[in-house]
């Protein structure tokens, strides 16, 4: 029978990057994000330049009706899912008292409950099939508290914790459990968060497709914390060195720096 791996947040940035990237090693796939058209211009592309079956659902996972009627079009086909890869997220930046509440409940939808409910319905399904492997994208955000990004900075470090938690809980049902922690990526995040990407582009960001090439290794050897590159993963090892109120006012500087004038 043929396995799929489910990734959310696929029309673009990681989320695509890790779709092609699945797709070259073989693997067939779900395609979630709320985009309809991309995601099915996506699908074609991906299987006729890699020959692998490429499903896709238009669904935003922040909105818990359409999350539960989608996992229950899961629960009642017969697609097994091996591999989930909850890459769907949102950002915000800016005081926080300053922002709109549904945007910032919107991102808690998306970053913190949906990720949530997916891995406890998938999670089930791995269960009763003997095993699978589920992917969480969080941040090198989630080693530090954040201010002018507080919710965001939040919501990854939830990912970090929870994932490392479900690692040793899901370890005796056969599901290994990691989570992705990339640095600064050349994605629409930051346009979308409303940040300064003029200043943004003149920093050596990571791409999309370097960051998905090294998770797909670190996917493969079962690693735990993955972290693409070296100077990210000095970012998240560089707050164990610092006293929290440093580390707060260091993070809270660079954030306000690119923040919305």
């Amino acid at each position: 029978m043929t396995r799929y791996a489910l990734i959310t947040g696929a029309s673009s940035g990681i989320g695509l990057a890790l779709a092609e990237a699945l797709a070259r090693r073989g693997r067939s796939l779900i395609l979630v994000a709320r985009q309809r058209d991309q995601l099915e211009s996506i699908a074609i592309e991906l299987t006729q330049r890699f020959g692998v079956e490429v499903l896709f659902r238009a669904c935003d996972v922040g909105e818990p009706l359409r999350l539960s009627g989608f996992l229950l079009e899961l629960e009642e086909g017969e697609r097994q899912i091996d591999l989930l890869v909850n890459c769907a997220g949102i950002g915000t930046s800016g005081p926080f008292l300053a922002q709109d509440w549904m945007t910032e409940q919107d991102l808690i939808e998306v970053n913190v409950l949906a990720l949530t409910r997916l891995c406890h319905a998938l999670g089930n399904s791995m269960a009763l099939q003997g095993g699978g492997q589920i992917l969480n994208v969080a941040s090198v955000a989630a080693f530090q508290p954040g201010p002018w990004m507080s919710t965001y900075y939040a919501s990854k470090a939830y990912v970090l914790h929870f994932s490392e938690g479900l690692r040793e809980e899901l370890k005796s049902c056969g599901i290994k459990v990691s989570v992705l922690c990339p640095g600064p990526t050349r994605t629409a995040f930051f346009g979308t968060a409303q940040m300064d990407t003029a200043k943004l582009d003149r920093l050596a960001l990571m791409s999309p497709e370097e960051v998905a090439l090294h998770t797909v290794r670190a996917l493969a050897k079962n690693k735990a914390i993955i972290i693409p590159g070296r100077r990210n993963r000095w970012l998240a090892f560089s707050p164990r060195l610092s006293p929290r109120w440093l580390t707060r006012k260091i993070a809270g500087a660079i954030n306000k720096a690119y923040c919305p004038r």
